[in-house]
């Protein structure tokens, strides 16, 4: 399989990861069992993921100038992700992400976007050289708006396949906006956020993709945990079955399937077999805990 080229543009975060037997009530203080410091932000996730299993991968993303910021280049620096565009924001905080982990594996997640809310255009401009000899491109929605649209407009203009996570969901989202993206990939809840429309059953859930297909988004992939995937064009659907694991830790499950779905699909494989390989993908990060440190490399998921 060939070595594909990934750009992403979009959010980092330091992940604060507290394990808990269970949350607590208003005006209570528990004791928790377990603490996590971890990189994360779905930007960064996405491309860790995609460099693990072999991707060449460049980020166009901003920092703030503490501490955190230091650590999330040289992460990708031993990651050997390209970071010669990550952008050092003065007087500003990096990007955290408060995360909270059940027994169950389920967590619940806050993020204070710092930095990440200064991506603007013009980096993306500037990064233009490098991201032209992209395969794909892949975005999601911790960075402001506007810097996905121009990044969507200016690949479709040049070929280049885009792929968008509408994570976390916003209704401000416009989805004219998106015309000439490859790729929309928001769960179930996400899709129905975005178009106003039902997702309750797989009959919803076709007629909202479609009805995104209709805007002029290429091919819709819906997201739906344990029931798996299902891949929306505007002529058929395909059903990515879920792949059946004993979770520990969630977080960053999604970020780990578009990731190594961009990996496969730029390594040459068509859309429904790089899917299927990213839902085994992602279902080998939620049997271990935290957010990259869960991510395989290439040699580990082969042994797999």
């Amino acid at each position: 399989m060939s070595k594909g080229r990934i750009g992403v543009v979009g959010s980092n975060m330091i992940d604060l990861v507290t394990y808990t037997d269970r949350m607590p009530a208003p005006g209570e203080t528990i004791e928790a069992p377990d603490f996590l410091l971890g990189f994360g932000g779905k930007g960064a996730n996405q491309a860790i993921a995609a460099a693990r299993l072999g991707s060449a991968v460049t980020v166009v993303t901003c920092v703030g100038d503490d501490m955190f910021g230091q650590q999330q280049i040289r992460n990708f620096k031993d990651n050997g992700i390209d970071s010669s565009h990550v952008h050092v924001i003065a007087n500003t905080s990096s990007g955290v992400a408060p995360i909270f982990v059940e027994p169950s594996g389920e967590n619940s997640i806050l993020i204070i976007k710092g930095a990440n809310a200064a991506l603007s255009p013009d980096h993306v401009d500037e990064a233009a050289p490098a991201l032209a000899q992209c395969d794909a491109i892949l975005m999601q929605l911790e960075v402001p708006l506007e810097v996905n649209y121009h990044t969507i407009a200016w690949a479709a203009g040049r070929g280049i396949t885009t792929i968008l996570n509408p994570a976390p969901a916003s209704t401000e989202l416009d989805v004219k906006k998106l015309a000439g993206l490859s790729f929309f990939c928001p769960n179930e809840t996400e899709l129905a956020t975005l178009t106003g429309m039902p997702t309750k059953t797989d009959e919803d859930i076709i007629k909202a993709a479609r009805h995104l297909i209709g805007q002029g988004i290429g091919q819709v992939v819906v997201t739906l945990g344990g029931r798996g995937a299902r891949l929306v064009t505007a002529d058929e659907v395909e059903e990515i079955a879920p792949v059946k694991v004993t979770p520990v830790d969630t977080t960053g499950a999604g970020d780990a399937f578009i990731g190594s779905f961009a990996h496969f699909l730029a390594s040459g494989m068509d859309a429904k077999a790089a899917l299927r390989q990213a839902a085994r993908y992602a279902a080998c990060s939620i049997t271990r805990r935290g957010t990259q440190s869960s991510y395989l490399t290439a040699e580990e998921f082969a042994a797999l």
